[in-house]
């Protein structure tokens, strides 16, 4: 069996919402890439994260159906979880800072894999938005208020792999805050929040709030792939 957590990551301002994120502390349980990739397809969460070396913060991220050299809400969750301030991954160093409840983390714009940012009139076409066809990583978004630097958005990932909406993308929060250049408050999917900011050196800031998902018995085991 292997154990495994569940955090929420980038939880709104009242501690609710939240993209959930599969971690798995133990990463020499599953050491083989496609074992890992069979066991984050298991869980189905849009990102499972292995953790190498707890101390260095050497992390391992994927999709159901691909790894991915980074990602935000698994890095923002790592990062919350192992109390590190930097995290090594497969893309490079990402810092870690923390600000009062929040955990965040910089990294490159060129590291986060390619979206799709389709800007809307309002707030309100943004909600009013179907899920597309998959072929697309479509990463929707107006503004709330341009002066507050205040965005509505909504992610669909258009993998065609279980995931029809991301509740909250940190890469793709990080892309438009690259584009836009200034720092952003982001309201996405049901109520999940991201804050963004520009930093020294070229490198974006996106972080949030982090909560541990509390299910009966407390943390997970899942059988099946590598499983003893």
């Amino acid at each position: 069996m292997t154990d495994y957590e569940v955090l929420r990551v980038f939880c709104g301002p009242d501690g609710g919402y939240g993209n959930e994120l599969g971690v798995v502390r133990a990463g020499a349980a599953l050491p083989d890439r496609a074992d890992r990739q069979a066991f984050a397809r298991q869980l189905g969460f849009s990102e499972t994260v292995f953790v190498d070396d707890p101390e260095r913060g050497e992390i391992d991220i994927y999709t159901p159906t691909l790894r991915l050299p980074f990602a935000g809400h698994p890095c923002v969750g790592a990062a919350w979880l192992l109390g590190v301030d930097r995290l090594v991954t497969a893309a490079g160093e990402v810092e870690v800072r923390r600000d009062g409840g929040l955990t965040l983390v910089a990294a490159r714009p060129a590291w986060a894999p390619p979206r799709t940012l389709r800007r809307y009139a309002s707030a309100a076409e943004v909600d009013a938005l179907e899920v597309p066809p998959p072929g697309e990583w479509i990463y929707a978004w107006a503004w709330q208020d341009e002066a507050a630097g205040t965005v509505r958005a909504r992610a669909f990932p258009g993998r065609g792999d279980g995931i029809d909406e991301d509740e909250a993308t940190g890469a793709a929060a990080l892309l438009l805050t690259a584009h836009l250049g200034r720092a952003l408050t982001v309201t996405q999917g049901r109520g999940s929040q991201l804050l963004t900011g520009p930093r020294p050196g070229g490198l974006i800031e996106v972080g949030g709030r982090v909560r541990r998902t509390l299910r009966e018995g407390g943390p997970q085991r899942a059988g099946g792939v590598g499983s003893a």
